[in-house]
């Protein structure tokens, strides 16, 4: 569907079901790497769950498969945007503070936007940029809050790398969700992800037959809940609005985490946390916000001028 860049009621439910699945999986990729699985196995066997997954969804909607000239492309877009997007954050979660990595992740949105902005022309007005920022100020002091190490190193580029990738997926995932419909075109990226991080979890028989039950649920939750049904919504949800808005809630993660913490564990968490939790969802609220009279006006303008320069050639 075309959409007109804004959030519908329908969009918001796919984010939100997005954003509360993706915040639970950074326990679940601590519990697993934590049981003896390496962060391949882990990046290969939510993909793999999630590949069957999708197989079921397709029979059970029957939905068609893209003509054989889409493969290469969409596979390859799984491969950068989830292969090397979760290995690369899996292997530095291994190696550098999570406090370091949650605040580098938390670039995503900002560099989504200028990929939107860059591929996709998507405007990007003042008041979205500062609702960016003022989103990101938020994720960095919600993190310094919660007690998380800090300490920025050369192995923290691995998830800049992530960053990347994720922009690069996001983005370009979306002129071919139009053509195909959202469902298809994650399910065949997902295909490409399970692929590409393949070589890298060629011992994961051996250790599925040596971990605890509880480890082995923890992979089932990430393929089932975050990679499955995560990417599926939010897939969906990107189809619907534009990519600079729709990312722009992946700053709410952090604070949605913490939360799951404090329902689940108990951690609860400061004052300064829960202030930093609310200029994240004020940044996201900004950068979301409809435009004035003004805006519409002129954007009224704009698509007046559109309809009388096509009947002006016709």
């Amino acid at each position: 569907m075309e959409n007109s860049g804004q959030l519908d009621a329908r969009a918001l439910v796919y984010v939100a079901v997005a954003m509360l699945t993706w915040s639970s999986a950074y326990a679940a990729i601590a519990y697993g790497l934590d049981g003896g699985f390496t962060p391949g196995e882990v990046a290969f066997s939510r993909l793999a769950l999630a590949s069957l997954c999708f197989l079921i969804w397709m029979r059970i909607r029957r939905l068609p498969l893209p003509p054989a000239s889409a493969w290469p492309p969409l596979l390859a877009l799984g491969v950068i945007g989830l292969s090397i997007y979760h290995l690369c954050l899996n292997y530095a979660e291994t190696r550098i503070p999570s406090g370091t990595a949650a605040i580098i992740i938390a670039l995503a949105p900002a560099a989504t936007a200028a990929a939107s902005a860059l591929w996709l022309r998507e405007r990007l007005s003042a008041r979205a940029v500062t609702g960016l920022v003022v989103a990101l100020g938020g994720v960095v002091l919600v993190v310094l809050a919660s007690g998380k190490g800090v300490s920025f190193q050369p192995k923290a580029a691995l998830v800049l790398v992530s960053v990347l990738a994720s922009a690069i997926y996001f983005t370009l995932q979306k002129p071919f969700s139009r053509r195909y419909g959202a469902e298809v075109v994650t399910t065949v990226t997902i295909f490409g992800g399970a692929l590409g991080a393949l070589p890298f979890a060629m011992g994961l028989p051996h250790a599925l037959m040596t971990a605890p039950l509880s480890r082995m649920a923890a992979l089932v939750w990430l393929g089932l809940a975050p990679t499955f049904l995560g990417y599926l919504t939010w897939n969906m949800a990107l189809q619907r609005a534009s990519v600079s808005k729709v990312s722009s809630f992946i700053y709410c993660s952090t604070p949605i985490a913490l939360l799951i913490s404090w329902v689940w564990l108990g951690e609860r968490p400061g004052w300064i946390t829960l202030v930093g939790g609310a200029i994240v969802v004020g940044g996201v609220i900004l950068t979301n916000a409809r435009g004035g009279r003004g805006s519409r006006a002129a954007a009224a303008a704009r698509t007046t001028l559109r309809v009388s320069r096509s009947s002006t050639r016709t």
